[in-house]
């Protein structure tokens, strides 16, 4: 399994009825796929820059075609570009994959995810025993990421006492992601809270007529 697929399965067996926003998730899950390309060493980091390498491409379907959609020019791509491009809508690709592989299962009357149209549900598999073990031993780079979604307590809120304790990352690189993540997660909340502010100012002119 990867870090993208067992953060979507941790999301996916949090707490029922919290709602997850689609768009964290997307971000996390590119920020994932980044991860896991510098743990095979498809690419590396420099500065804030995803440099590709020369390694083989990796075996899952899903992180090659990330592998793909690298920039492959200088300066190359910044990892918060990097997540804005390639996390549009990849909640939505990853759950497809999961249907297609037979890992989920639709329910009529639980809702046990909200990001997505319909009631879904994971089964029983040996994907979702190892990503729930990788969370039970708060595996580092899991936490962070499904604490940046919003799954377990608010997004990037050290003081919720249902968010897990904030990880330590030795690797530099890592870390550079993860902080991009977190950045984006925070942009994403106030472009959607100004958005907000504008169509109530707007509705209350209305009113005024």
């Amino acid at each position: 399994m990867t870090t993208p697929r067992d953060l979507l399965i941790v999301v996916m067996d949090a707490e029922p009825g919290r709602s997850v926003d689609r768009g964290s998730l997307s971000l996390a899950l590119a920020g994932a796929e980044v991860v896991d390309l510098l743990g095979v060493r498809a690419v590396e980091l420099d500065g804030d820059r995803i440099v590709p390498g020369d390694e083989p491409s990796p075996d899952d379907p899903l992180l090659r075609e990330a592998a793909s959609a690298l920039i492959r020019q200088e300066p190359y791509e910044s990892v918060e570009d990097w997540l804005w491009r390639r996390g549009r809508d990849l909640s939505s690709a990853y759950l497809a994959v999961f249907e297609t592989e037979g890992q989920l299962t639709r329910q009529r009357r639980r809702r046990l995810i909200s990001f997505q149209a319909g009631d879904v549900a994971l089964v029983d598999s040996l994907a979702r025993r190892g990503a729930v073990d990788r969370w039970a031993a708060r595996e580092p780079v899991l936490v962070a990421l499904a604490t940046a979604t919003g799954a377990y307590g608010e997004p990037l809120d050290e003081d919720s006492k249902d968010a897990p304790d904030a990880p330590d990352i030795a690797d530099d690189a890592v870390a550079t992601v993860l902080a991009a993540v977190n950045d984006a997660v925070m942009e994403l909340e106030a472009v959607r809270q100004r958005r907000a502010i504008e169509d109530a100012a707007f509705d209350n002119i209305w009113r005024g007529f």
